[in-house]
Parts: structure tokens; C-alpha cells; sequence
């Protein structure tokens, strides 16, 4: 039976139904049911997080100045943007206002962040659904040389005998039997479509990044004293700056300024001269071989926070470098401006995830929001508890809560960031855009609506953030040779200078998209903590009125070449960088230790 949702996709449960489960390649927290027709089209999907996350209970009656230090664990990718978000949200609550250093600082730290992820993602998270290993053995090193030159002609290691070292390297590694990540993956699926130089050259790459990633990560080392979960603090940053660098341990001063100036430096050149070329190349051959797929409901329902504040303690969408909106229904031509704070614009649902409320035919606003778990298999659930062969959607089947944008379902992230932007009109992002559908082939906006305009504008993001990391470090420097050392304010520190009773609302724009904490603070101790991270917005089940998420959505329509090697569901799902231990995490009932493992 067919039936039509109000977000305008049209759902039939007919044909046989492929799991995926685990969907990963970093993360096992995701299931995946589809319903596949005759003609390999998928016509119905399930996307369903599988653990639950415990940090709202967790965090309740504790010290908000220590929230950062306990949210930043929801994910260990995403760490920092966590605390963040939380700093955010307390200083929020209590009028903190913070100094340009440390504004300059967390820009910088953010911006790291999104880059190093971007490049992971791509590289050793998503490629593989794209580049196929094996086939690169049958590369001729010197076409791969070519190929190089023509796509990436600044980047410097191009010549023949590199390549042929490297398909050398893998050749052994093949041999061996140990392919380590290259197992199980499908490399005789005809859904692979690159000419074997194309694949050696991003295999190459893949190891290139392996290697270059390590670097990013030195940025949020200096600053925060060590990564993942760098050090952070409600009033600013814990770095101090000593210019002179004397009498004081892990202070900031001219060789560090220095250091992260040079990585920036290799940064820019990395994704300039690698993985911008990459996107492109690749994006190209599958494009034009008609992988026009897995939009879902990004050319319609679109939105964006905003982040990266020019000026210190000023969010208002003027002074954000990354765009704020919300794109409905397509229209590119009215953006709509969000407000965190409105119970009429975000409500989280849950007829149809793993929790209760008194009224569950209600949204709640984070500041409301209810965490209570509530695990019950739907009446047309397939197997147990503990083995589920197929769940029931028509019931509840996910950990994950539905967020709605004014009863809409969103889907956020780089290319809601980049529609938003490019809705906007603002310059730097229609470049950016209109040089790489240029580089497509001249092809229309409506290729940014795919799962290849996803990939990208991950990519460019990460050129436009390795830029704006250049320009927070001229203006801390200029402000420290201006005589401004500052990087925190403790005015508000001591507890008993806070309000009976606050709430506050900290935003950012995570590499994944749009995260918010909401916090109620009462008695000095945290009352109430929701956080709706990127891949609740996007992994959400379906809401009270029948409307799918963004996951769902993406994969509707598209054909598999072959449904129990799901290369085009991975695709598209890897495109959205899903992280679902943040969106989901698990406890649990009595807090017993749930798994021992040792290692050597």
C-alpha cells in the first residue's frame, strides 16, 4: 500500500525489504530498512538509532560550569564543538560576555575542528563508497601521473614513481590477505565506475590525509592542552597568553602563534591542491553517469544556525561569517530567520522514538524537553528485542527524537550551510558554488540537491574555513601587539552572584550542522539540559503528521544495482557524515558495567 506524506514523498512497504545494520564505517549505532520494487528502486526507508544517549539524566543537579566537560563526551569526532556549544549555552543563561581573544581562539578551534573532520570524513569515511582499492592495481602509474597533473597540478607529489610506490604498498597489502578497512567491501559491484588511475590517485590521497590529519589536530592541542576533549571554560578560553613566553606554564606566545600559523599554512595547500581536486574529479564522472541521487529534502527544508561571530558576544545572524536560515519548501528566494528561543519554531516529537510523554500528540521546546526512555517493540515487529528482523514504522523504532522547524522536518549540515548562504547571496559562498557546478559541466543548481552536492559542499566548507582560521589569527595577533592579552572573564564565576533561575540557549554550527544545547539552571544547579545535535535533525523518524526525516528522504528513489550490496545506501547515508552517538548514547538501567575490553 502506497501512501503520501505531507513533506511530499510517496512511501509504498511493498517489495522485499534489505537491513542494513549496522550502517558504518566509524559508528554502529545506525540501522537502515529499505523496501526495494521490481525495478531495484527504493520506495520505502527506516533509518533507526539503536542506542540511547543519557547525558540530559546525567547531567541533571550538577555544576553548570562543568556541563562542557560532560556533553563534549557525547561524541569523540566531534568533541570540542560540544563543549562549545555548551560554554555557550551557560554563559547564555547568565550574561557572560567573553573577551575578542577568546573569541578569536574559539573561532580558530571550531574552525580546525570542521576542516579536520571534513578531510577524515571524505578521505576514510565516505571515499570508499566511491573509490574502489582493488581496482587501482590495475592503474598504469603514468596515466595516474597525468591524471594528477591535470586535476591538481599544484600539488607536488605527482610523479609516476610515487604512484607506482604506493600501488606497489597496496599491491603487498592485498596479497597479504589482511585489507584491514578495504574488507568487506563490495569491489566487484558495478555501482564503482572510476578508471583505475582515478582510484589509485585517491588511495593515494586517502593515505596522504591519514597521515596530514595528525596535523590539524595540533591547533586544538595549543589551545586547548589536548585533543579530543580539549579544555575549555564558561567566560572564555583557559589558554593564557604570555607573549615572551616566560614564567608561565601552557601559556600562548609567539612560537605557538607561529606553529599554528604553519599549520594553517599546510592546511590551506592540502585542501587547495588535494581535496578540493578530488571532489571534482570524482564528483564529475559520477555525475555525468547520471548519479543524480539522494537530495531528499535538501532542495526543499533547509537550516542553519549560524556560527563563527566576527565580534565577540554577538549572535545576531549580521555578525555571524557562517550563514543563519531556514530554507522552505525550495524557495530559495526567502530566507526565514531562526529564533532558538521560540517554542513555535522547535519542537522535538517522539510518536514514533523510544520515549514517553504525558501528550505525546505535542512537541516539546528544548527548554521543556522530557528524556525518558521508553523501549516497546510496534505490533508488526518482526523477531525480539534482541533480534529484530524487521520493525514496525508505524510504531516507535528509533532512539532518536523528530526536531521540527516550525512542523517541518530539516535537514542541516554543509549543504544546508552553503543553500542558506547561497540563498543569501552572500559572495563568498555563490563562488564558491557556481565555480564548482562550473567545473561540473555548467550543471544547474539542482545538482547541488544530490548526494555528490552534499559531498561538496563539505569540501568547500573546508576551504572556506582554512581561510577564515588565517583571519582570526591576524586579528588575535594585532589585538596582542595592541596591548589586549585578555582570554577570560571571571567576573560571574563564584556561583553566588547568579539569579535564582535562568535559562540560556547556546548554538553552533558543528561540522555535521546544526547543534544547540538549551540549559535551565535553578539554585546554582543544572534543572533541566537538552541538546538537539545534527544527526537528530537528520536521522529523525517520522514525526505526528507522517513526515519522513532527512535520512529517510534521501534514499527514496534511488536505484541499487544490487540490493543486498548496499554501496548507493552508504553513499548517500556516509554523505551526511552521520554521528550517531551523538544523536543517541547508551546507559545502562542501574549504571552496570556493560562491556570489559582489553587490548594490547
Amino acid at each position: 500500500m502506497a501512501i503520501q506524506t505531507p513533506n511530499g514523498f510517496t512511501l509504498d512497504t511493498s517489495g522485499e525489504r534489505v537491513v542494513v545494520d549496522p550502517v558504518t564505517r566509524i559508528e554502529g549505532h545506525m540501522r537502515c530498512e529499505v523496501n526495494v520494487n521490481s525495478d531495484n528502486i527504493i520506495t520505502n526507508a527506516v533509518s533507526t538509532g539503536t542506542m540511547w544517549r543519557g547525558l540530559e539524566v546525567i547531567l541533571k543537579n550538577r555544576d553548570p560550569r562543568d556541563a562542557w566537560a560532560f556533553v563534549q563526551r557525547i561524541c569523540g569526532v566531534c568533541t570540542g564543538t560540544h563543549a562549545l556549544t555548551s560554554v555557550r549555552a551557560v554563559e547564555d543563561a547568565l550574561k557572560i560576555e567573553i573577551p575578542d581573544n577568546a573569541n578569536s581562539i574559539r573561532n580558530i578551534m571550531q574552525l580546525s575542528l570542521e576542516i579536520h573532520d571534513h578531510l577524515v570524513h571524505f578521505y576514510h569515511l565516505h571515499a570508499l563508497d566511491w573509490v574502489n582499492p582493488i581496482n587501482a592495481l590495475k592503474a598504469d602509474p603514468r596515466d595516474t601521473s597525468a591524471l594528477q597533473k591535470a586535476t591538481g597540478p599544484r600539488h607536488p607529489k605527482s610523479s609516476p614513481g610515487y604512484f607506482r610506490d604506493i600501488q606497489n604498498r597496496l599491491k603487498k597489502f592485498v596479497e597479504s590477505g589482511q585489507l584491514g578497512p578495504f574488507k568487506n567491501g563490495y569491489w566487484d559491484n558495478p555501482a564503482y565506475i572510476l578508471p583505475p588511475e582515478a582510484d589509485l590517485m585517491a588511495v593515494t590521497h586517502y593515505l596522504e590525509a591519514l597521515d596530514f590529519q595528525k596535523e590539524i589536530m595540533k591547533t586544538r592541542t595549543i589551545f586547548g592542552g589536548k585533543d579530543p576533549h580539549p579544555n575549555w571554560l564558561v567566560g572564555g578560553v583557559p589558554c593564557p597568553i604570555n607573549i615572551d613566553g616566560e614564567g608561565s606554564v601552557g601559556a600562548i606566545n609567539m612560537e605557538s602563534l607561529n606553529h599554528v600559523r604553519s599549520i594553517i599554512n599546510q592546511t590551506i595547500e592540502f585542501v587547495d591542491n588535494v581535496y578540493i581536486p578530488d571532489i571534482i574529479a570524482i564528483g564529475k564522472i559520477y555525475y555525468d553517469a547520471g548519479w543524480h541521487y539522494g537530495g531528499g529534502i535538501s532542495g526543499t527544508d533547509a537550516l542553519a544556525y549560524g556560527d563563527i561571530p566576527d565580534k565577540p558576544n554577538d549572535f545576531s545572524a549580521a555578525n555571524l561569517m557562517m550563514p543563519r536560515g531556514a530554507i522552505i519548501k525550495g524557495n530559495l528566494n526567502e530566507v526565514h530567520e531562526v529564533d532558538h528561543r521560540d517554542p513555535e519554531q522547535i519542537q522535538e516529537f517522539v510518536p514514533h522514538s523510544w520515549y514517553k510523554y504525558d501528550d505525546e500528540s505535542k512537541g516539546l521546546h528544548p527548554w521543556d524537553g522530557v528524556t525518558d526512555p521508553s523501549y516497546e517493540l510496534g505490533p508488526k515487529t518482526v523477531g525480539t528485542k534482541t533480534d529484530i528482523k524487521q520493525l514496525d514504522e508505524a510504531a516507535k523504532y528509533s532512539w532518536i527524537k523528530a526536531p521540527r522547524w516550525r512542523g517541518n522536518a530539516m535537514e542541516v549540515g554543509p549543504l544546508s550551510r552553503y543553500l542558506v548562504g547561497y540563498a543569501s547571496k552572500h559572495t563568498e559562498f555563490t563562488d564558491q558554488i557556481n565555480d564548482t557546478l562550473g567545473a561540473l559541466g555548467n550543471a544547474p543548481v539542482s545538482a547541488l540537491f544530490t548526494t555528490i552536492g552534499r559531498t561538496a559542499a563539505r569540501a568547500l566548507e573546508a576551504q572556506w574555513c582554512a581561510y577564515k582560521q588565517r583571519y582570526f589569527l591576524d586579528k588575535m595577533i594585532a589585538n596582542i601587539k595592541a596591548g589586549d592579552q585578555t582570554t577570560a572573564n571571571t567576573e560571574s564565576w563564584d556561583p553566588s552572584t547568579w539569579p535564582k533561575e535562568v535559562k540560556g540557549v547556546g548554538f553552533t554550527e558543528a561540522p555535521r550542522g546544526a547543534l544547540a544545547h538549551w540549559i535551565r539552571i535553578k539554585d546554582q544547579k543544572i534543572e533541566n539540559y537538552q541538546c538537539v545535535v545534527p544527526t537528530t535533525w537528520n536521522g529523525s523518524p517520522r514525526d505526528n503528521e507522517g513526515n519522513i526525516g532527512a535520512f529517510e528522504a534521501s534514499l527514496m528513489n534511488t536505484k541499487v544495482e544490487r540490493p543486498h550490496e548496499p554501496v548507493e545506501i552508504l553513499r548517500t547515508i556516509h554523505s551526511f557524515d552521520p554521528c550517531l552517538a551523538c544523536s543517541t548514547h547508551v546507559m545502562g538501567p542501574d549504571g552496570e558495567e556493560l562491556a570489559k575490553v582489553k587490548v594490547r
